[in-house]
């Protein structure tokens, strides 16, 4: 259950102890619903830990946005010519200085972090705590961190239970929160990681209609699936999971879409103020 490896150690028994730390902060101030406010500034920290991976995945996207108009040039200019336009993207990339793959890794860093988040919660968000306490509290690394008890209740809400055995209708409420959010997240990471444009067939006879490559086709297909299907697989898995882990997974979605909202304004006055300098000089 909570026995030493790597992936343990590295990611599993750092975040129980974060989560052990602001529970027991919070306890010792009395501060109702523990548990809740505890996953909460978890996610809070998390989402600051990640936050040099998220901002390089928002320079790399700013600087794609720039090149767009370069890259539909190549596109149209070697669309017979794959390999060439391969090769000419990839030197268009080296002179901006950016890597395109690099605008993944904040994904990618968050696929460990999830599912250890996950393990972790798991222990907590459980009927009978008696048995699990025990083992939690052997991978805290100090006594004084201990779990005496655990109260799942959070504004009257039971944390460790589903949307789906609750059965509310409020509740049915929670994944679908999270499946709104997630979509509104997933617009915003593809507005901000702009395709370069097919190129349009040259050919001026109305009935010589050029097919779309497979490529295209994929692109299409993955990008209808980011926008509408992994929001919906996210809200039913939210149906089925207990609701701490749609908490935070919901206010590390706002936080996102905050950061986004402010680099988009940032980037919008940064361009604002490079016009006016061209203008003055």
């Amino acid at each position: 259950m909570l026995e030493p490896s790597f992936f343990n150690s590295v990611f599993v028994f750092p975040i129980l102890n974060i989560l052990a730390v602001y529970h027991y902060a919070l306890n010792l101030i009395h501060v109702p619903g523990t548990l809740g406010f505890s996953i909460i500034l978890l996610t809070i920290t998390i989402r600051v830990l990640l936050h040099p991976f998220f901002k390089q995945q928002m320079v790399t996207a700013s600087k794609m946005q720039e090149l767009k108009p370069h890259l539909d040039s190549i596109s149209k200019k070697h669309k017979g010519d794959s390999k060439r336009l391969q090769e000419e993207q990839m030197k268009l990339y080296q002179e901006a200085g950016i890597n395109p793959a690099s605008g993944c890794v904040f994904m990618i860093v968050q696929i460990p972090i999830f599912i250890a988040l996950y393990q972790t919660l798991q222990y907590f968000l459980v009927a009978d705590t008696s048995k699990i306490l025990i083992a939690v509290n052997k991978a805290v690394y100090l006594p004084m961190l201990h779990f005496k008890s655990l109260d799942p209740m959070f504004f009257g809400i039971n944390l460790a239970q589903t949307p789906e055995k609750m059965g509310t209708a409020f509740m049915i409420l929670v994944p679908g929160i999270t499946a709104l959010l997630q979509y509104f997240q997933t617009q915003m990471t593809m507005a901000m990681n702009p395709q370069a444009t097919p190129a349009a067939s040259d050919s001026k006879d109305p009935n010589d209609k050029k097919e779309p490559g497979m490529g295209e086709e994929f692109q299409k297909a993955m990008n209808t699936q980011m926008k509408y299907i992994f929001p919906f697989m996210i809200g039913w898995f939210a149906l089925r999971m207990p609701v701490g882990l749609a908490l935070y997974w919901n206010i590390f979605s706002v936080f996102s879409i905050i950061q986004y909202q402010m680099h988009k304004k940032q980037s919008k006055s940064l361009k604002v103020e490079s016009v006016k300098l061209k203008a003055k000089t």
